[in-house]
């Protein structure tokens, strides 16, 4: 696909601009979210899964890690973004 370029831009109408930057705006929003999970997974099995994966399991201690590593991210991002809006409302 070819990319737009000012001149595509400028044949839109302005609801269309609206619609296509909220389009563009959502679409790297999900990319940054695939990213942050992408991070998440990585870090959280690099600290975890020390050893073999047998059958595609992992261990009992592995998967209680994994669970931990993952709650404290979501618990993390939850107060950052907190105390970003309230930064933001202040």
């Amino acid at each position: 696909m070819d990319s737009l370029n000012d001149h595509d831009l400028e044949k839109l109408n302005e609801k269309d601009k609206v619609e296509l930057r909220q389009f563009l705006a959502n679409e790297s929003q999900k990319a940054r979210v695939q990213a942050t999970v992408h991070s998440l997974t990585d870090t959280c099995f690099k600290k975890c899964v020390t050893g073999t994966i047998r059958n595609g399991k992992l261990d009992k201690t592995e998967e209680s890690c994994m669970a931990n590593c993952t709650e404290r991210f979501f618990d993390i991002s939850s107060l950052t973004m907190k105390h970003l809006q309230n930064l933001r409302n202040t």
